[in-house]
């Protein structure tokens, strides 16, 4: 048996509509972005590298209070 991850290939626009929510889609982003780190620090996935454009932009969204989905 083998197990694939996969998605249906959408443009952004049309994720968040089928969502319904942008401030949902916005904290679900920054959250997975958290869980980047948080989870290779944990040993729960391996290290990968984050751009310096991105963390500056997670900051600017944690600070503006896109905060539910944070660990």
């Amino acid at each position: 048996m083998s197990v694939q991850c996969a998605s249906l290939p959408l443009a952004l626009d049309d994720y968040v509509a089928s969502i319904g929510d942008p401030n949902r889609v916005v904290n679900m982003l920054v959250g997975d972005t958290q869980r980047i780190e948080v989870y290779a620090d944990q040993g729960f996935a391996i290290p990968q590298p984050m751009p310096d454009e991105v963390r500056q932009a997670f900051q600017q969204l944690v600070d503006a209070g896109y905060t539910s989905r944070l660990v």
